[in-house]
């Protein structure tokens, strides 16, 4: 079959259709990083492409601002990869545990020109490797953003989605009711778009996510953000993850001059009576900071104000073949706790696959919905090599990590020995992004389950003489203990990616 010549006149008339009439192939709900993402991807592929956004000021949020190598190779795929420069981003490269005092460092490991990990490989023989990008997210979204408005196929409206709308009989979703302000009186008026395809991208809060799916996030603590300046970390070019007694904190480099501290807060330990969020900092997470960083943190905290903070919230996925007309995807879809930094990494992922999967040679028209719903179901699965490790990881690391009571304290132990012995290659390249391999993290996991049961037992033996194989029935009861809690941590979290 010949291709159709595409003249001036037409793209004059695709372009007429997207700025006079707000008609387009697709219609994108949210210009943030899967918003702008799917709609430069679809729009590289020809599609004609209506972008909306509430605000198109620079966001000011204390998390999306560290990207691991994984989504900084898909980023560069979507070819948005130059979206990374001119913001100052500080390149990471690997991470760096402090564990009560001790400590130990892991790098990315090697790749190959294909992508390929070299396994056991001297990190120090290989002058390019993976690395993850940080910075102030609100950058990088003007970035992203740049790149839509600049693009032919896009079209970018600063607008409030207020609801779908659907067809009278079919119940098809064929557009958008917004809320535009007029920059002449600064009064809001209706507004509407219309799309074959309608994807909506408006973020963990929100407005579509029940109506569309009928799910809601879970949350069991808040992230703090300080930002600290020319503070001295342990180990530079590194993420750094602190644990301490009842403490779990992320330092992590987002320019030049400034780092990010993200501290965990659970929702009921912040109480009026000890001080409130910044009495928990002062008491708890500060003396288990690293005493270089001290002095900035509490610069930091000089100013007397409860921190910035943002829910750290788990979503599930779930498949979305039942609507015609429309998708929800991004953090609306699915959250995990960001404590791994996999946030961005999954929605560029999900981006560049579902572009794929709706390619014009695959689905022609975007109103065929049997064709759409078909790539969808394709699309629930694929992406799960991929997200199904970080959501995984992000969850049970934060349970180990965050740990409540003796058997999550005693796997804890066991993550931060197994690190100490050199089991880092598999682990921080489950963590990057870089190995998509769901049953090498069950088995990395299960292997720290198995040593923290082997320390706990030394530790319930030894020491006491004579006495210790006296000690043996009860060592024996709680390696029980402490594998039944591995499986309560790990398996419903993993069950769910597998629905």
């Amino acid at each position: 079959m010949a291709t159709k010549t595409v003249t001036k006149a037409d793209k004059a008339r695709v372009v007429e259709r997207r700025e006079q009439h707000h008609e387009a192939d697709v219609v994108v709900v949210g210009a943030g990083v899967f918003g702008c993402a799917i709609a430069y991807a679809l729009a590289n592929q020809g599609r004609s492409v209506i972008l909306l956004e509430r605000w198109m000021h620079e966001p000011d949020r204390i998390v999306g601002e560290l990207l691991q190598p994984g989504g900084c190779e898909t980023l560069r795929k979507l070819g948005m990869g130059d979206c990374l420069e001119g913001i100052d981003a500080a390149p990471c490269y690997g991470y760096h545990v402090i564990y009560r005092g001790e400590e130990v460092s892991f790098p990315y490991p090697p790749v190959d020109k294909h992508g390929n990990i070299i396994w056991n490989a001297d990190v120090t023989k290989f002058t390019s490797r993976p690395e993850g990008r940080g910075f102030h997210h609100g950058r990088f979204i003007m970035n992203l953003r740049r790149k839509c408005l600049n693009h032919e196929n896009i079209s970018v409206f600063e607008t409030e989605v207020t609801a779908t709308i659907k067809d009278t009989h079919s119940k098809a979703v064929l557009g958008v009711q917004t809320q535009t302000k007029d920059p002449k009186t600064g009064k809001k008026k209706p507004d509407c778009f219309f799309g074959s395809l309608t994807i909506i991208a408006d973020g963990y809060a929100s407005i579509f996510r029940k109506e569309l799916l009928g799910t809601e996030p879970v949350v069991r603590s808040k992230f703090y953000g300080l930002e600290l300046i020319d503070c001295q970390l342990p180990s530079q070019g590194y993420g750094h993850v602190v644990i301490g007694d009842g403490a779990l904190a992320l330092l992590y480099q987002i320019g030049t001059h400034e780092t990010r501290a993200l501290i965990d807060v659970p929702l009921d330990a912040a109480k009026p009576e000890t001080g409130g969020v910044r009495g928990y900092i002062e008491r708890v997470v500060l003396p288990a900071l690293p005493p270089q960083v001290q002095p900035a943190v509490r610069k930091a905290m000089a100013d007397g104000k409860i921190p910035k903070s943002m829910p750290n919230s788990w979503l599930p996925s779930c498949k979305q073949t039942r609507n015609d007309g429309v998708i929800l995807l991004g953090d609306a879809h699915n959250m995990r706790h960001p404590l791994t930094g996999g946030g961005m990494t999954v929605a560029f992922n999900d981006a560049y696959l579902l572009s794929q999967l709706l390619h014009p040679e695959r689905v022609p028209d975007l109103a065929d919905y049997n064709a759409v719903h078909s790539a969808m179901s394709t699309f629930h699965w694929k992406r799960k090599s991929l997200t199904s490790i970080i959501n995984v990881l992000a969850q049970a690391l934060y349970s180990l990590f965050a740990a409540d009571d003796w058997q999550l304290r005693a796997l804890q132990k066991g993550c931060f020995r197994y690190f100490q012995l050199g089991m880092t290659e598999a682990p921080v390249s489950l963590l990057g992004g870089l190995l998509q391999r769901p049953l090498t993290l069950a088995y990395h996991f299960f292997s720290v389950a198995f040593l923290a049961i082997w320390l706990n037992m030394i530790d319930c033996c030894s020491g006491k003489g004579v006495l210790g194989v006296f000690m043996l029935p009860v060592a024996l009861v709680q390696a029980v203990m402490i594998w039944w809690k591995a499986c309560v941590v790990f398996l419903p979290v993993f069950a769910t990616e597998l629905k």
